[in-house]
């Protein structure tokens, strides 16, 4: 096989946890599912896959409800409640995403923290692991079957049950700015931060239960434009995408070592 050949290329990590959230499953300002960005999101996930990498998928549920939208104070919904609904969207999304991946060739299993036996196995750790190992693409839904957590914070409890190598959060930019960039045409993108540098300036990367975990577990987080085609890819090959989050020590390692 020829070296210039892009599926020759070996992956960087062996196992990563990939949070996507609901906006992968809708066009920019819609609701509800676009079949074809889902579809967009199967073909990256496959190819990124087909280096061998063992891929879990966490995803959200935004695109048709978010349960933190259900005020306390102004629905007739307990917000208990509506974070149930919350999960049970994200299920929706991953029957879609199943039959995507599936309709591409690849071997899935849906996982769900909350028991929906006619659709979907119930999330246990050493099952999913040996759907990894014998290489499925394993997509977790549901979040952590607890209401007040988010998808954030689910995605990094998978990927330290998984022993992940690294969480692949997907987002609709290019990584991490120093503000919002669709309102800040002069923000500055980071291509490296260590968890303190983002809880001190209060970045935007995930929920800040999410970023704590992963700081006390030194578990680095790769955020990345899944827009992109093919960043999905790039990212478990270790290219150069998007903005990597780890410790300082790895940080300062990683300055020492630059030509």
């Amino acid at each position: 096989m020829a070296d210039d050949d892009p599926s020759a290329a070996a992956p960087s990590f062996r196992r990563v946890v990939l949070k996507i959230s609901g906006e992968g499953f809708i066009h920019a300002g819609e609701r509800g599912i676009a079949t074809d960005a889902v579809l967009h999101l199967a073909r990256q996930t496959a190819a990124a896959a087909g280096h061998g990498v063992q891929m879990a998928v966490v995803i959200g549920g935004g695109n048709i409800l978010r349960g933190a939208q259900f005020s306390a104070n102004t629905s007739a919904v307990h917000e208990a409640t509506a974070h149930y609904m919350g999960m049970l969207a994200t299920v929706i999304n991953g029957l879609a995403l199943q039959d995507s991946l599936e309709s591409l060739g690849c071997d899935t299993r849906l996982m769900t923290a909350m028991r929906i036996d006619g659709v979907a196995e119930p999330y246990i750790r050493r099952r999913a692991r040996r759907h990894l190992e014998k290489g499925r693409i394993i997509i977790l839904a549901a979040g952590t079957g607890s209401p007040f957590v988010t998808t954030d914070t689910a995605a990094a409890q998978r990927a330290l049950e998984l022993d992940a190598d690294v969480l692949l959060k997907a987002t609709r930019v290019d990584g991490v700015y120093s503000a919002d960039p669709e309102k800040n045409p002069h923000a500055v993108l980071y291509s490296e931060l260590s968890y303190d540098d983002v809880r001190r300036q209060n970045l935007r990367v995930m929920d800040p239960e999410a970023i704590t975990k992963c700081m006390e577990y030194a578990m680095p987080i790769l955020v990345f434009n899944f827009r992109k085609a093919g960043n999905i890819e790039a990212a478990v090959l270790g290219r150069r995408v998007g903005t990597l989050v780890h410790s300082a020590e790895a940080l300062e390692r990683a300055k020492t070592e630059q030509p």
